[in-house]
Order: structure tokens, then C-alpha cells, then sequence
């Protein structure tokens, strides 16, 4: 399991990385991209960083209970 969170805990940052890049790149973008796609982008980067908190806690925990 501790594979699992070495292994997932960086892609879901990088995740969220990259969802905000692209959400301020629309927003300083404007126009049409920026009215269809800024407000969805803001809101899954809100979603990934959420799972990332969790599996953040989720590891400490399981890496408490295990050491």
C-alpha cells in the first residue's frame, strides 16, 4: 500500500498543478475559451485538491498505523 501513496501522491499533485496552469492560462486568456472552460477548470482543480488532501491523510494514517 505505502507503493500505492509513492505513486499517487505525486501524480494527483502534479494534477492539480496542471489544471491550475491551464485555469489561470484561460482566465488571462479571455474570450470565448475563457467563458466556456475557466470557471470548469477552477472547479476541478477545487475537486483534485480535494482527493489529494485525502489520500495525503489517508497515507499519514496508513504509514502511522504501520510504522
Amino acid at each position: 500500500m505505502d507503493r500505492v501513496f509513492d505513486i499517487l501522491i505525486p501524480v494527483l499533485l502534479l494534477a492539480v498543478t496542471a489544471t491550475l496552469a491551464v485555469g489561470v492560462y484561460s482566465l488571462l486568456r479571455g474570450g470565448q475559451f475563457s467563458r466556456s472552460y475557466s470557471n470548469k477548470l477552477m472547479r476541478l482543480r477545487v475537486l483534485l485538491q480535494a482527493i489529494a488532501v485525502l489520500v495525503l491523510v489517508a497515507a499519514f494514517i496508513w504509514r502511522g498505523q504501520h510504522s
